[in-house]
């Protein structure tokens, strides 16, 4: 191990992306994770959610579905059951106050959004179940989507399957290639030379554009989904790699060069750390991008998929089918969000004591 690996390796040495210095530190307040504080007394806004909920729940059970065409709305009576039933978890939580731990520190931050969740499940209820202002079939009440669930489980959660196999394939296929690409151009002025103009020109174009070469070329329409799936991942994360190995600061590589480390050294523990950010922002870009192209290739080509489930809804006028994906769809981008948030908290925990989260 060279000189710079075990500075860098020590206590004293680089912390995150800062230089090492031989003068002893200085010892620095410690940084506490602050907690939100414990609820306590009753929960005013939770009352009102539960209000909203009850409401909702009697208007569902005590106002008689309007009869369209053959729709009767299965499920009605479920889904307001199902309403008071969350009206009285949240009656029971605001009473509770802090004797109700976790659930109430967890729900207390949405009270308002309960409440608007409530008001916007009641006004689409009417406007469809209620009074029909929103033509059948074209719009379907809430309890529809139970109706789905129920009847059509097995396909639409053999549809999310199959999306997330495809677009688990296709986004860690485009960043990875993105990553090592926005590595190569940053460190290397020769990579940088040849790829980057390639990169300029062929990256601004939509993925969704090269639909009918990618099917036409590849071996089969999966193959060309994950293409392209990848290719949406690939130009933000390869960008803005580049932008951060590029930024690196030059006296953080004169000090471990000083100390006599390594090209290698340089590129694993001084460049790709300090661009980790970069490359997160990427990732998350890449992940929305990924998402959409997986969307329109799954209904141009694929066979099987959520995209290829809104074509089927739509070609059978099964609307309710299709809101239900488009729930689904919303949820499963929401998760991974969420997913990629915690792999980002992870992996730059050292960032918590400088920058604010």
């Amino acid at each position: 191990m060279t000189t710079a690996e075990q500075v860098l390796d020590s206590p004293l040495g680089l912390q995150g992306n800062a230089p090492a210095h031989h003068a002893p530190r200085q010892k620095t307040p410690q940084t506490v994770a602050l907690r939100p504080p414990a609820p306590t007394g009753i929960w005013p806004t939770g009352l009102l959610a539960a209000a909203a909920w009850v409401a909702l729940g009697l208007l569902t059970l005590l106002w008689p579905n309007k009869e369209v065409g053959f729709n009767d709305w299965a499920f009605t009576r479920e889904f307001g059951i199902a309403t008071l039933v969350v009206a009285a978890l949240l009656f029971a939580i605001s009473l509770l106050g802090h004797r109700a731990g976790k659930l109430a520190r967890t729900l207390r931050p949405a009270g308002q959004w309960l409440v608007a969740l409530a008001v916007v499940l009641a006004l689409w209820e009417i406007g469809t179940a209620k009074l029909g202002v929103l033509p059948s079939p074209f719009f379907a009440p809430p309890q529809s989507l139970i109706d789905v669930v129920h009847e059509d489980w097995q396909r639409l959660g053999l549809s999310t399957a199959y999306s997330l196999r495809l677009l688990a394939n296709g986004f860690v296929l485009g960043a990875l290639i993105g990553f090592v690409t926005g590595v190569s151009i940053g460190w290397s002025r020769i990579a940088g030379y040849w790829v980057h103009p390639l990169l300029r020109f062929l990256g601004p174009v939509p993925a969704s554009a090269l639909l009918p070469l990618a099917f036409f070329f590849a071996p089969s329409s999966y193959s060309a989904a994950v293409f392209l799936v990848g290719l949406a991942t690939f130009f933000p994360v390869a960008v803005l790699t580049w932008s951060g190995v590029a930024s690196v600061h030059k006296s953080y590589y004169d000090v471990a060069r000083t100390l006599g480390a390594s090209e290698r050294f340089l590129v694993l523990r001084v460049a790709i750390p300090a661009a980790l950010p970069q490359v997160f922002v990427g990732l998350f870009m890449g992940l929305g991008a990924s998402f959409s192209v997986l969307i329109t290739a799954e209904m141009m080509g694929v066979k099987a998929g959520l995209g290829w489930y809104l074509q089927w809804a739509q070609g059978w006028a099964a609307y309710a089918n299709m809101y239900a994906a488009l729930f689904v769809m919303a949820a499963l981008c929401s998760g991974l969000i969420t997913l990629l948030f915690k792999v980002r908290d992870r992996v730059l925990s050292w960032q918590k004591g400088t920058v604010k989260w």
